[in-house]
């Protein structure tokens, strides 16, 4: 029995896959694995990544704090902000790295350091993210969704 897999962050739907095989979630307790005919836990979490694991495919994502519903049949996640890995811009988070680093050492006030301190830590995690998956030596297979799939005809 497979277990149906939402991931919403505040601007859209990020991901939808109905039939995944496991969820691995950054939990704020620690890293957790979600099967179907999970217990039910409603859950923070925290910066890190989730996979989904569907067959021999599995697509990662950059998980940047919210929630986690689990249902015995159903994980459905409330990202504060997520990133599939494939849409993470490496060039960009490499830009927002330089410019959060450089706000910090000017010596920013309280609440400008504490915003500076999530942009270079959002930066610094999507870019180990990105490079985690890419030195894979398993490769990388992405899970199409229907939606996916209309578009690219």
């Amino acid at each position: 029995m497979p277990i149906h897999v939402e991931l919403v962050s505040q601007e859209r739907k990020v991901f939808e896959e109905p039939e995944a095989d496991i969820v691995v979630l950054p939990a704020i307790e620690g890293e957790m694995g979600v099967l179907p005919n999970h217990a039910p836990v409603l859950t923070p979490l925290t910066f890190g990544e989730m996979v989904v694991r569907k067959g021999n495919a599995e697509e990662r994502f950059a998980i940047y704090g919210g929630v986690v519903d689990v249902r015995p049949d159903k994980v459905v996640v409330l990202a504060d902000v997520a990133e599939s890995s494939f849409e993470i811009d490496e060039e960009r988070a490499v830009e927002a790295r330089r410019r959060a680093q450089e706000l910090l050492d000017q010596g920013l006030p309280p609440e400008q350091n504490r915003e500076a301190v999530l942009a270079l830590r959002h930066a610094e995690f999507a870019l180990k993210v990105s490079r985690r998956v890419q030195s894979s030596s398993a490769g990388r297979l992405r899970i199409i969704m229907d939606d996916d799939k209309a578009n690219n005809q």
